[in-house]
């Protein structure tokens, strides 16, 4: 039986198959992670694939769904990190995922440069917070704000971690494109695929799926919108089908 802390929870994973340890004081994840797991190119029957910023390790969980391979998470925060591991004993997936507690910015002098197949990240998307947000959660200051690494540390480590012609994909705000885009060919990650999601047709996107590969060759294609709900705010057919399969 898994050990749950206080402030714990145990929740489905989407479609039920799996279930994951959860927080509100800590840590939950969020659609961003869910929709970049199902994004990201991965090799089916096997591969190394490596996350960054994992969190409750979701990404990771998600894509064991997906391929074969072995699949790493990176996580800084002690408290979020045993969420993590906890969650991947309790889903009898210790063959095939593991979580390394640490600084990402650690990572390519620990395990190597030009490793892995498949470099994820779901970066903290915003500024240093304010005083009062880092009095109010320092864990979630840590996972919403750039304290702990910048959008340039992720991207050039990343970059540093994924082997010659290996994919990179990262989950952000659209505010933040033109800084990805620059950064990711200032570290010969070439983007190959841009997917932007909205909350409903007429509204403006609101989060950005971004894919690139280590010394690809200049060819990015700006896939159709997601868009996450209809008028009558149920979810779109993709949408759920992304989230629970299809109907």
């Amino acid at each position: 039986m898994i050990e749950l802390k206080e402030g714990e929870r145990l929740d489905y994973l989407l479609d039920e198959r799996m279930k994951i340890i959860q927080s509100s004081e800590v840590f939950n994840f969020s659609l961003d992670a869910v929709l970049l797991a199902n994004f990201v190119y991965v090799p089916i029957q096997k591969g190394d694939l490596l996350d960054l910023c994992t969190g409750n390790a979701v990404i990771p969980l998600l894509l064991s769904k997906r391929t074969k391979g072995s699949i790493t998470g990176v996580e800084i925060q002690e408290r979020i990190f045993d969420m993590a591991l906890r969650s991947i004993k309790f889903n009898n997936l210790e063959h095939r995922l593991s979580v390394i507690h640490g600084d990402l910015k650690d990572m390519p002098q620990r395990l190597g440069h030009s490793r892995y197949d498949v470099v994820t990240c779901n970066p903290p998307y915003f500024p240093t917070p304010s005083e009062n947000e880092f009095n109010e959660n320092l864990h979630l200051a840590i996972a919403r704000h750039e304290i702990m690494c910048t959008l340039e540390d992720v991207i050039r480590v990343s970059s540093q971690l994924v082997r010659h012609g290996g994919k990179v994909a990262f989950v952000h705000r659209p505010g933040r494109l033109l800084d990805i885009l620059t950064l990711m060919r200032h570290y010969k990650l070439e983007p190959k695929r841009l997917r932007f999601v909205y909350p409903k047709v007429g509204k403006e996107a609101n989060t950005l799926l971004i894919e690139g590969t280590k010394y690809g060759k200049a060819d990015l294609k700006i896939l159709p919108p997601l868009y996450v709900y209809k008028e009558n705010n149920e979810y779109t057919e993709e949408m759920y089908e992304i989230l629970y399969g299809k109907r």
